[in-house]
């Protein structure tokens, strides 16, 4: 995973973080919502990397 996606899906889950704790101060559920999806979106794709870097990984060793 290269640095600059790291950074952007780093950056994409503390937005949803934040929306999260402005909507939950605000008591405005869709907004909460909307920062869980968007946390979740993040972490999906982190995961995904990951894989790629394991799998990256995987065949570096066999070579």
């Amino acid at each position: 995973m290269s640095i600059a996606d790291k950074a952007k899906n780093k950056a994409e889950e503390l937005v949803g973080k934040a929306k999260q704790g402005v909507g939950e101060a605000t008591d405005n559920e869709r907004l909460y919502a909307e920062g869980q999806a968007q946390e979740t979106a993040a972490h999906a794709k982190q995961a995904g990397e990951h894989v790629k870097d394991a799998g990256r990984d995987v065949r570096d060793a066999f070579n």
